[in-house]
């Protein structure tokens, strides 16, 4: 979504920087979903370590 609307901008404006800027949000973006899933996994691994299982 965010690369859709990063590119209408540049298209609209011809203005790089702004397409630059919306690239480095959906960069951003991506981090946190891969820190979240790392999180969500490292969860799961202290369930099974609270519960004896590993």
């Amino acid at each position: 979504m965010i690369k859709k609307i990063a590119w209408e901008t540049f298209k609209n404006t011809g203005d790089i920087n702004t397409y630059l800027e919306l690239k480095q949000i959906e960069n951003i973006e991506e981090k946190i979903e891969k820190n979240d899933l790392n999180t969500g996994i490292s969860k799961v691994e202290e369930n099974f370590i609270d519960k004896g299982l590993v």
